[in-house]
């Protein structure tokens, strides 16, 4: 979670606001890396506590523009909990309430329209094995059947029993989305699925015989990843993406 000590003048407590400032972060992130489908995506962080209280997009907010103080808390029932005059995305609850509802571990749901992610999650086979990065999403990789805008209630059982206990979702012919502990694994997560997506559509548009990765070295991919950030997971490229942040688009912890 950010360090970041700016004023919570607005009046929520220290844990809350620095959970804030980690999520406008990330949705600015999502902007920098050209993952946003203009406000018709979301990304969302449960506030620690019993009440399953969480976080999500104002409604009509660009993700290059959001900030801290911005963000809408919101119950499991899509209430509002603040006096934030914004609306929230009714597919942006359908999706993450379920989620957050049933998994104590995913503190952070991020789900986007993707270009790559579309276009492999409408290739009958889904993810191939043709890159390190695809291994490390193999490893943890559900998928969820299109059915129509995430508008639906009777959809949520579904969608949360296809997720199962796996870090990754691929909604067919819809997008990505990845469940984590914390906002930066989560956003490691998503990097990781959008780079792997986007190498398979274009070695696939090589138009060459391709090598798959063997499924030996799948199986014992994520013990691999965890040797290599040290145990850290997203934490250990966090700091370096807020400091990218604050040099292309400041102000998000506000």
């Amino acid at each position: 979670m950010s360090t970041n000590t700016h004023a919570t003048s607005a009046g929520f407590s220290a844990e809350e606001w620095a959970l804030r400032v980690d999520l406008a972060a990330a949705y600015r992130l999502v902007a920098l890396f050209g993952w946003d489908d203009l406000v018709f995506t979301h990304l969302s962080a449960r506030i620690p506590g019993p009440e399953h209280h969480f976080l999500i997009n104002p409604y009509g907010y660009m993700f290059d523009e959001i900030t801290a103080s911005s963000l809408v808390k919101i119950d499991l029932q899509g209430n509002k909990l603040d006096d934030s005059p914004h609306p929230v995305n009714p597919a942006g609850f359908t999706i993450h309430s379920c989620v957050h509802a049933a998994r104590e571990d995913a503190q952070c749901v991020m789900h986007v329209h993707s270009i790559n992610g579309i276009a492999v999650s409408a290739q009958q086979q889904g993810l191939l094995p043709l890159s390190q990065q695809s291994t490390l999403v193999l490893s943890s990789l559900a998928y969820h059947d299109y059915e129509g805008l995430a508008l639906n209630e009777d959809e949520k059982p579904r969608l949360v029993r296809d997720l199962g206990d796996k870090t990754f979702l691929m909604l067919r012919n819809h997008g990505l989305l990845t469940a984590a502990r914390s906002i930066a694994d989560a956003f490691l997560a998503l990097y990781i699925f959008e780079a792997a997506c986007m190498i398979q559509v274009r070695a696939l548009a090589g138009d060459r015989a391709l090598v798959r990765v063997p499924q030996p070295i799948v199986d014992g991919m994520q013990a691999q990843a965890a040797q290599v950030t040290r145990g850290l997971g997203g934490a250990l490229v966090w700091p370096g993406l807020l400091r990218r942040l604050q040099r292309f688009n400041p102000g998000y912890d506000s």
